[in-house]
């Protein structure tokens, strides 16, 4: 009986049987391994993966996200306007629905949230629910019989505009200080050490405020405005009584109090890019948007000292803008969703 190698050099000669035996011992190395999906999956490259696993499982979850223009991040879902009287409009009544005494909040036609609505389109489109007197807690709680702000904006909530800060640290309080001048009342700018322990307080509240929001909006751009300055440190400002170094006195605690929101929303927005986060927290510094226009220019964007003598008290329009500065803070809150917080956006 002939065996197959002697059978193999019969047909094809020495050096044919040698080539032979080499192609079947690599048919027999090749084929056992090919079978095993592991090391199959090393040599071929491409379709395979664990049982049970998720082959987009371990992808860059950065990489696979579609990077935004600042408008397109803006503007994708909902746009909500939240905050204090600066924001829901009052000083710039214009017709009488703005005057309506059931309105609560003083949510006014002229407010800057009307022109930054009309500006963009919005594809879920937008909000109004900034109250006049708004701290940061009354976002969270509500007031007055008024739901809280924050359960206005949600998941598809892409852009958030927000004045909040000058109720916690009591400025009304602190103007009426400056304005009357009793014999037993504190000098106007001897109120420093009550506005310094406020503002600190403010420092913790306003960045957990913060914190809620872009948990509640997690793809939203929110952006936060700082105070105008609102003396134009002239004397015989309307016969209000605050003289000039008040004036420049006042001014400074609302740079003060806008240097304190700038702060806190650069540290929010550093917390959700360290994350990887798709939202963003930015600042729009209102401190010069009046400049030339104070209270005691000729042409002010800012309401001085309005008295209702049968109340005895100052109206709520005083030291709050007028329409045309809404106007002007319209136009920094579209210049800032145009140009984005300077970081990517998804």
């Amino acid at each position: 009986m002939v065996g197959p190698v002697a059978w193999l050099r019969g047909r094809v000669g020495e050096r044919g049987t040698a080539v032979a035996l080499l192609v079947t011992l690599l048919a027999l190395a090749v084929v056992p391994l090919v079978a095993l999906p592991a090391v199959r999956c090393k040599i071929f490259g491409s379709g395979c993966h664990e049982p049970g696993a998720d082959p987009g499982a371990r992808a860059d979850p950065v990489a696979a996200r579609k990077a935004l223009t600042p408008l397109e991040a803006a503007t994708w879902g909902s746009y909500v306007a939240l905050g204090d009287s600066y924001s829901s409009g009052v000083g710039s009544e214009t017709t009488v629905s703005d005057h309506n005494p059931l309105d609560r909040c003083h949510r006014t036609s002229k407010a800057y949230y009307h022109e930054v609505s009309k500006a963009f389109e919005f594809a879920k489109g937008s909000g109004f629910w900034a109250c006049s007197g708004a701290t940061t807690a009354d976002v969270l709680k509500g007031k007055g019989g008024e739901p809280p702000q924050i359960s206005r904006i949600g998941p598809e909530t892409s852009l958030v505009t927000l004045s909040i800060g000058g109720n916690d640290v009591g400025f009304s309080k602190v103007l009426a200080g400056c304005v009357v001048k009793l014999p037993w009342s504190k000098n106007c700018t001897r109120q420093g050490d009550d506005i310094a322990a406020r503002m600190a307080e403010l420092r913790t509240s306003l960045p957990g405020l913060l914190d809620r929001i872009t948990a509640k909006a997690p793809r939203a751009r929110v952006i936060v405005m700082g105070y105008p300055k609102a003396f134009s440190e002239v004397s015989g400002v309307d016969g209000d009584n605050i003289t000039v170094s008040d004036q420049r006195w006042l001014n400074q605690r609302a740079h003060d109090l806008g240097t304190l929101i700038r702060q806190s929303a650069a540290e929010a927005d550093a917390q959700i890019a360290a994350r990887n986060g798709r939202g963003s927290v930015e600042f729009v510094d209102a401190y010069s948007a009046f400049a030339g226009h104070e209270v005691g220019s000729r042409d002010p964007y800012m309401n001085g000292l309005a008295l209702n003598l049968s109340a005895l008290e100052a109206e709520p329009r005083s030291y709050h803008p007028t329409a045309a500065g809404h106007r002007a803070l319209a136009g920094l809150f579209t210049e800032q969703i145009k140009k984005g917080p300077g970081r990517p956006l998804f």
